[in-house]
């Protein structure tokens, strides 16, 4: 049974941003949005994650089932924990090994417990993927997941996100070669 979404509106003030919009989210395939800047995918993001209401239409989840993570375009990391910490914050303290594996298989081994606000940006993002990929969901939003990593990374970054891939999955990208390596249905708003 597919996630969908009806005719979901949305504006700012008198600005509409989102028009009757509809999407469907199969169950076991990547659904890759794209679409100029500005036009909403972000608050379409928001709104599928439930952080922000529509103005009208409706969300209908298989078995009113709605456990979602998420990157956001923000890493919004606990700047002040380690990376570590970040990773088991979403899993209640458990899962300590699989928390180190995904962060070593991003390529984090030496920072698994360094404070966040010592890292990089590009480690910053990839504590975000590895969080979002920890955490228990039924829906995976990706929102620009793998800006401000190189390319030899980034790899690595979408191969894992492949092998840890949810019964649904939203990747939001500017990209198109993103679209091509994740396999995904791409809907263009």
């Amino acid at each position: 049974m597919a996630i969908q979404l009806k005719n979901i509106c949305k504006s700012y003030c008198d600005k509409q941003v989102l028009q009757n919009v509809n999407l469907t989210l199969h169950p076991g395939e990547i659904t890759c949005l794209m679409g100029a800047s500005g036009i909403g995918k972000t608050t379409l993001v928001n709104i599928l994650a439930g952080t922000l209401q529509p103005d009208s239409g409706e969300i209908i989840w298989p078995d009113n089932n709605r456990h979602v993570s998420i990157v956001f375009q923000e890493d919004r990391l606990l700047e002040w924990e380690t990376a570590l910490t970040n990773l088991l914050f979403v899993t209640n303290s458990q899962n300590t090994e699989l928390a180190k594996q995904l962060l070593t298989q991003a390529g984090l081994a030496d920072s698994i417990n360094k404070k966040v606000a010592e890292l990089s940006g590009g480690m910053k993002r990839r504590v975000s993927i590895c969080r979002a990929l920890i955490a228990q969901s039924n829906l995976l939003i990706l929102d620009e997941p793998f800006k401000g990593l190189d390319n030899e990374t980034k790899l690595v970054i979408m191969n894992m996100v492949k092998q840890h891939s949810r019964k649904y999955m939203l990747c939001v990208t500017h990209d198109a070669s993103e679209v091509e390596f994740m396999g995904g249905k791409l809907i263009i708003i």
